[in-house]
């Protein structure tokens, strides 16, 4: 498999954070921010196509720009869903790393609901010790409900769409090809 320039994945990276900038402002109108989880698409598509550390950055900088552009998340959103999708980014760059099945899908579906799951662990965590001692429960029961139950539409929608996009981008050749068949 050929590599990526380190510019190709520079620009890739910057458009999964200009995504994460656009994302929200299109679909919370709609109502469907907070189901879909605009920002989740874009850093777990990063992480797959370039890396772990542009997945990382992307997870970082993606929420973090859009809060300062649009105010998407709240601030006190950012201290959970930062965490959170950066472990998103860097675990699928991980996983796409050192699991090789021989096809790509395979690959995709064991990279995407562990990234999901550690995330999202993640990701409560931060929200459990940014609300500690704050007087607001916040359990297991909680978390799960916020972070597995509430999200149930946006998972299933990046589950679908996700390796989709991944093939398609291969397709077009924007990334090479991860298991190139022998002519």
């Amino acid at each position: 498999m050929e590599k990526m320039s380190v510019v190709k994945k520079m620009v890739l990276c910057a458009v999964c954070i200009a995504l994460c900038c656009v994302l929200p402002v299109a679909l919370h109108p709609l109502g469907l921010g907070s189901v879909l989880s605009p920002l989740h698409l874009p850093v777990l598509l990063c992480g797959l196509v370039c890396g772990w550390g542009y997945g990382a950055v992307c997870g970082v900088l993606g929420p973090v720009l859009s809060h300062l552009t649009s105010g998407m998340p709240p601030v006190t959103g950012l201290v959970s869903m930062v965490p959170e999708l950066m472990v998103y980014g860097l675990v699928t760059g991980l996983c796409m790393r050192y699991i090789r099945t021989g096809k790509l899908l395979p690959d995709l579906y064991i990279a995407l609901p562990v990234a999901m799951v550690l995330g999202r662990i993640v990701g409560g965590i931060a929200k459990a010790l940014f609300l500690f001692g704050s007087g607001k429960g916040y359990g297991i029961a909680l978390w799960f409900s916020g972070y597995f139950v509430e999200t149930l539409p946006g998972i299933a929608v990046q589950l679908l769409l996700i390796p989709v996009l991944v093939m398609a981008l291969t397709r077009a050749r924007v990334i090479a090809a991860r298991y190139p068949r022998t002519v």
